[in-house]
């Protein structure tokens, strides 16, 4: 174990180096696969694991540092060694969404807002009316116009409010406009692909149209969803569901690589990486989520960036941290001043490489 210790005086608020953000969600993604890895209790059962031998040869190590590594290689090579990861609730890192629900809409809704509002109580395609970070920051002279989201799941307008908010938000099955051959390939797949999941768009077509936006565009802000985690899960295919994770965390790789070597965002870029809520143990428990489903609110973060300290795996000592956090950390990473309608989370003050009084993280 290592402890790091910063103190307030240490760091000028204000000046940071992040000029970019990108940020992905991994839909209901288990903290307890992110640091454990494939969970034993689901890969040796074949009701919900019916490629049980494939699965396990592809996932299974009983060392559990390499068998996390071996599921989420980008994650534990990477971020890791280069960023900080919060939601290890065996070693005392607590991460959980505020909101009453423990569902998708009220916890998106949470992070883009940085408040739980219990009105927002359904997944119903209903314009939020709530003003959320993103759209704030779009209404800024140096970001307008630079703001995206990408996302699989077709509620996204109605949870960002594009209506209102202006905001460019691509879901479902969507097209682009082709200025690229690439995303002229994309759109064209797109229409063509079956609805296999029912009005969600394949994370795969989602990550490249998101991925070629960047390449093209060159937004400041790019957000992200992806959404299969919590289609196969709730599907009841744990082997699927791995799947989902293993390359979710390659699509993230590749993204990475790309923003380091592209002058824009080389060491100007924040990746934030969550989810929306967290889900039930055992089986058939992990299947679901919602208020009647124990421990759904337990969710987890990654961070990764110029003015996010190296801390690694945090573990016993931090901060008990909050979806609503998210919303203010964006904005003050790029210097934006965010007041939501509600009173909002505060920025978490270790991602940007400060703490409001002198506090030791221990990190693994």
């Amino acid at each position: 174990m290592i402890s790091l210790v910063y103190s307030a005086a240490s760091f000028a608020q204000g000046t940071f180096k992040t000029k970019n953000v990108i940020v992905i969600t991994l839909d209901g993604l288990r903290w307890q696969e992110i640091f454990t890895g494939a969970d034993s209790s689901l890969i040796n059962n074949k009701e919900i694991t019916k490629t049980l031998e494939p699965t396990k040869k592809k996932y299974w190590n009983p060392n559990v540092m390499e068998r996390r590594k071996t599921l989420m290689p980008f994650f534990w090579n990477t971020i890791a060694g280069q960023g900080q990861l919060y939601g290890n609730r065996y070693l005392g890192s607590n991460v959980n969404v505020s909101n009453n629900y423990w569902f998708s809409y009220p916890g998106y809704s949470e992070i883009f807002c940085g408040f739980a509002d219990d009105s927002i109580n359904t997944n119903d395609l209903k314009l939020n009316p709530n003003v959320n970070v993103l759209e704030v920051i779009n209404k800024k002279d140096e970001f307008k116009g630079k703001v995206a989201a990408f996302t699989s799941w077709d509620a996204f307008p109605y949870i960002l409010n594009a209506q209102r908010s202006g905001l460019l938000v691509n879901s479902a099955f969507q097209t682009q406009p082709p200025v690229s051959e690439n995303i002229r390939v994309l759109n064209e797949i797109q229409s063509q692909l079956p609805d296999i999941l029912e009005g969600v768009r394949l994370d795969a077509v989602t990550f490249h149209q998101g991925f070629e936006y960047l390449k093209a565009q060159k937004p400041r802000i790019l957000y992200i969803s992806l959404d299969e985690t919590d289609d196969l899960a709730h599907e009841g295919k744990y082997d699927l569901y791995l799947n989902a994770i293993n390359y979710s965390d390659n699509f993230i790789n590749e993204l990475w690589q790309w923003v380091q070597s592209d002058a824009n965002y080389k060491d100007k870029t924040t990746l934030l990486i969550t989810c929306d809520h967290g889900r039930g143990e055992g089986n058939p428990g992990w299947r679901s989520h919602g208020r009647k489903i124990p421990n759904s609110s337990q969710t987890w973060f990654a961070i990764m960036g110029p003015d996010s300290p190296a801390l690694g795996e945090v573990g016993s000592n931090s901060p008990q941290c909050y979806s609503n956090q998210f919303a203010q950390t964006i904005a003050e990473l790029l210097g934006v001043k965010y007041e939501g309608q509600r009173k909002t989370g505060d920025a978490i003050t270790s991602v940007l490489g400060r703490t409001d009084s002198k506090k030791t993280l221990t990190t693994r």
